[in-house]
């Protein structure tokens, strides 16, 4: 989520700077030649109405302006991110990431898979939900090239991620593959996590089998919040702050990407 909303963020920002610049251009298009930039800040610094009365000469053709200017400015934007993305990837190819697997955690898949994705996920995010369809995507095209270990980074305005990532790790205290089908549980209901609260997590974790008491007494053991607290930590070190982040082989990718992505550098590592 976050390489989501830092896109929007940076877009708004550029945006903003763009629109400031098509004001003052657009005015002086539509009244004079072109003059310099030291020119036109003088001039509109001296006479604001300059920029509104251009405007009201040809609303029509200023709208035009803006909005071309806009989806170039969010074009070249999304074009940097694209090289940046390119640039750390080609970096953590010669040095890859290094999260910590443990074999005793929830792991979706085959243990000796050659292909290991970390996630970092927020039960309640959005976003999470639309890797998680793509993760489905990896998992049927791949099978036991593939294994998953979904690790925890729950974002302070969800409110419900946190108390379904403690639901989660604590029924996987009891059972492996209760805890798989709890977490993909709650994807699919996502709406239903966000209005029932609680009693949502309570019903998931009857409905997969979960032994309801033990669960009570192990939602508020310490091993629980330690393993949350530490991918968080984690996530964090590897400059994940939003959400869905992975790490596939050693290799970042940030977002709710489409599955074509994972098949790059999945492919990339098999081949080797």
């Amino acid at each position: 989520m976050k390489s989501s909303f830092k896109l929007e963020e940076n877009l708004k920002i550029n945006l903003n700077k763009t629109m400031k610049l098509v004001l003052l251009g657009s005015a002086f298009a539509l009244v004079q030649c072109a003059p310099s930039a030291k020119q036109l800040k003088e001039a509109v610094e001296k006479d604001p109405s300059i920029v509104f009365v251009a405007i009201e000469k040809d609303p029509e053709k200023f709208i035009e302006v803006v909005n071309k200017a806009a989806q170039e400015a969010q074009k070249k934007q999304q074009e940097k991110m694209a090289d940046d993305e390119k640039k750390q990837r080609e970096t953590e190819y010669a040095n890859p990431l290094k999260p910590e697997i443990d074999e005793s955690r929830v792991i979706f898949g085959k243990k000796d898979a050659p292909v290991t994705i970390v996630e970092y996920s927020d039960f309640e995010c959005p976003y999470c939900s639309r890797g998680y369809q793509v993760i489905k995507q990896v998992k049927a095209e791949y099978g036991d090239k593939v294994r998953v270990l979904f690790k925890h980074l729950p974002l302070d305005f969800h409110p419900m991620a946190e108390p379904a990532a403690r639901y989660y790790e604590a029924i996987a205290m009891q059972d492996h593959g209760k805890a798989e089908k709890f977490h993909d549980k709650v994807f699919e209901n996502q709406g239903e996590l966000k209005s029932g609260k609680e009693n949502f997590l309570k019903k998931a974790a009857k409905d997969v089998g979960a032994n309801m008491a033990t669960l009570e007494k192990d939602l508020k053991n310490e091993k629980v919040s330690a393993r949350i607290q530490k991918d968080m930590e984690e996530a964090q070190s590897f400059g994940i702050r939003g959400t869905p982040g992975f790490i596939v082989n050693g290799i970042s990718l940030r977002g709710a990407l489409p599955f074509s992505e994972f098949k790059e550098v999945i492919d990339k590592h098999l081949k080797k």
